[in-house]
């Protein structure tokens, strides 16, 4: 359809955007046709690049809904001519005066273009066949003629947001492993300056609680990691006092079962000697065996493998014992030897023995073997399973630098 002027009604000006806008309008899009909610879509996702708001793009999809076909078309007629009641009315009640607000705002961005009629109102005029021959209202083809633009904006606006989650991830990551340890090495006892540790961490987390730009992250994230190496740092001692040890015959005689038919794949040592151990049904309360102090959150992050035998997510404590008696009898340990670990540690703590005794399985040749020298150990008050998780959690930051 034929355009007949570029110059706005009224004491509306000409500007250099409009001359610039009229003059995209009369170039051919790089495609022929575009279905305008995908196109619509793809401005949602990339409005900041264009300089619009939500606002405006509520007044767009209005517009949009007065051109019948789904798709934009190089030979359709593209200008709609709703009247600012109708227009009202399909942007949700809109009033009048915020609608040309927005308009405005729409044309200033290129994204649509006015086409005035000599009196400014909106109408269309039909032929004898009933054909549009001449319509004033808004035209919708810059719209059609930056297709390909707005959906490379859309597409590197997606890619932004996505490495601004991640980044955001990382730095949240950081943050709670840093108040995790803290909460860990105060519950410990572990002589550091915790209160000083702390107060370096709380205004890094006021921070995260505000939406940061993708500089802003990048700035605190060195700051994070070095705060986390330096509490990190305050468990070295507890490490080098007692660290887990894939062998078990650096402290203790390693047991092992040749006979493979056997059903309990390592031996009970008492059976040697003809005397079956009993295991107190009613012991005695102990400070072992009473829940663990350390967060069960940090407990998965050092033994990430007993997830994949867990139905579900592990969220409680019972959900990790569940699935530690689930595992023990693929890992070889007799009932025999789990219900003494279970009664000498706790439940608890000796669900968290074996799933770092997992996290380790292909460097231990008996884990029934081993999980025994730890009862023992345990039952003379000489092992506690904190040391072993930070030792597992040291690995792994050690293997990921």
């Amino acid at each position: 359809m034929q355009r007949l002027t570029t110059t706005p009604f009224g004491q509306r000006m000409i500007s250099a955007g409009l001359l610039a806008t009229e003059s995209l309008a009369a170039q051919k899009p790089d495609v022929p046709q575009y279905n305008k909610w995908e196109l619509f879509r793809n401005l949602c996702t990339a409005r900041v690049a264009f300089g619009i708001t939500d606002r405006d793009l509520t007044v767009l999809n209005a517009l949009l809904t007065f051109h019948k076909p789904d798709a934009l078309t190089e030979d359709d007629n593209l200008i709609v001519f709703p009247s600012n009641a109708a227009l009202s009315t399909r942007a949700h009640g809109m009033a009048e005066s915020t609608l040309r607000r927005h308009l405005a705002a729409l044309c200033q961005a290129g994204l649509i273009l006015r086409h005035d009629s000599p009196n400014g109102k909106r109408y269309a005029t039909r032929g004898e066949g009933g054909e549009l021959v001449r319509a004033f209202g808004f035209d919708l083809a810059p719209l059609l003629i930056r297709a390909m633009e707005i959906a490379d904006a859309a597409q590197q606006a997606e890619r932004g947001a996505l490495a601004l989650k991640r980044l955001r991830e990382e730095a949240v990551l950081m943050a709670r492993d840093v108040w995790k340890l803290i909460e860990f090495g105060m519950a410990e006892g572990i002589k550091a300056d915790w209160q000083a540790l702390t107060a370096r961490l709380a205004p890094l987390q006021a921070a995260l609680r505000r939406k940061l730009a993708h500089g802003d992250l990048m700035d605190l994230k060195p700051v994070l990691a070095t705060l986390l190496n330096d509490v990190r740092k305050c468990f070295d001692i507890l490490n080098e006092t007692e660290k887990m040890s894939g062998n078990v015959a650096r402290n203790e005689r390693h047991y092992q079962n040749s006979n493979t038919d056997s059903c309990e794949f390592e031996p009970c040592l008492e059976k040697s000697k003809g005397v079956e151990p009993e295991v107190s049904d009613d012991p005695e309360p102990d400070m072992d065996k009473l829940p663990p102090k350390m967060p069960l959150g940090l407990i998965l992050k050092a033994c990430p493998d007993i997830l994949d035998y867990a139905q579900g997510d592990i969220r409680h404590w019972h959900q990790l014992c569940a699935t530690a008696d689930f595992v023990r009898g693929m890992m070889g340990i007799s009932p025999h030897a789990w219900a003494q670990s279970q009664t000498v540690m706790g439940r608890e703590n000796a669900a968290i023995v074996l799933a770092g005794i997992l996290q380790r399985m292909s460097q231990i040749n008996s884990p029934g073997g081993y999980l025994r020298v730890l009862t023992h150990k345990a039952q003379d008050g000489a092992f506690s399973p904190g040391p072993m998780i930070m030792a597992l959690l040291n690995s792994d930051q050690s293997k990921a630098a």
